[in-house]
């Protein structure tokens, strides 16, 4: 008999392919779930299908397979609500930031969600004081540093209200004081989070969890601990070739 009392998860996925238009398979059979609260790492080589995945938790790719997002089956009918409950951060911020100020970048989310411009600009500016940018709001992005640039697409992301952020590759162009600000704010979002990460010390440091990608497989569950051991995994390896 079910548990009543046990957590629904926030993202199931089952059997789920893609190839590339190539004939490339990038995904194959990929299981996962995801539930409230709390953090897991996608651990992995370069190209053993992690960003392509998490492409698929908001509609960004369409493969085979079956996903649901808080109870809704991933389909075009649902994908505005889905959007709208799955943030996503792309490794490079410089994808997320166009418009001519911080303060229009952050609150164009809600506008596009019908928001009010009053409304819009209010979520804005709460989420530009989270993330620690509100003395910015009025900066043009291309003029921020790598840091407040990430700092300002996951205001851009949580201005939008989302129960699930999925984060690729957070820490690249980031320093070390960088990085450190970045767990820290990551650390206090109240969000469910998937971390896309090569760096395990910072994975370790944040991810309640870690699963180990390889040509398109989770191949392994576990702490993050377990897994680089497991593999001997370093620090921020990009490549890898398992033991025979």
């Amino acid at each position: 008999m079910p548990d009543k009392l046990a957590p629904q998860p926030l993202i199931e996925v089952s059997q789920l392919r893609y190839r590339y238009e190539d004939g490339t398979l990038a995904l194959e059979g990929v299981d996962f779930t995801l539930y409230p609260g709390e953090t897991v790492a996608l651990l992995g080589p370069n190209g053993s299908g992690k960003t392509t995945f998490v492409l698929h938790l908001n509609g960004l790719l369409e493969g085979e397979g079956r996903i649901t997002v808080c109870g809704l089956p991933l389909n075009k009918e649902n994908l505005p609500a889905i959007r709208s409950k799955v943030g996503l951060l792309f490794q490079d911020p410089d994808e997320q930031l166009f418009m001519p100020t911080v303060l229009d970048e952050v609150a164009f989310g809600p506008l596009c969600q019908g928001r009010s411009e009053q409304e819009a600009r209010m979520r804005a500016q709460a989420a530009l004081q989270k993330v620690g940018m509100a003395a910015g709001a009025h900066k043009a992005p291309y003029h921020l540093s790598a840091g407040e640039k990430r700092r300002v697409a996951l205001a851009a992301v949580l201005a939008c209200e989302p129960e699930i952020l999925v984060l690729d590759e957070p820490t690249t162009y980031l320093d070390p004081p960088g990085q450190s600000e970045l767990l820290a704010l990551l650390s206090r979002l109240p969000q469910a989070k998937i971390i896309v990460t090569h760096d395990t010390l910072f994975a370790e440091a944040i991810a309640h969890r870690a699963v180990f990608f390889y040509r398109g497989k989770i191949i392994a569950h576990g702490s993050v601990a377990e897994l680089r051991q497991h593999f001997g995994w370093s620090a921020r390896a990009t490549s890898f070739t398992p033991a025979r």
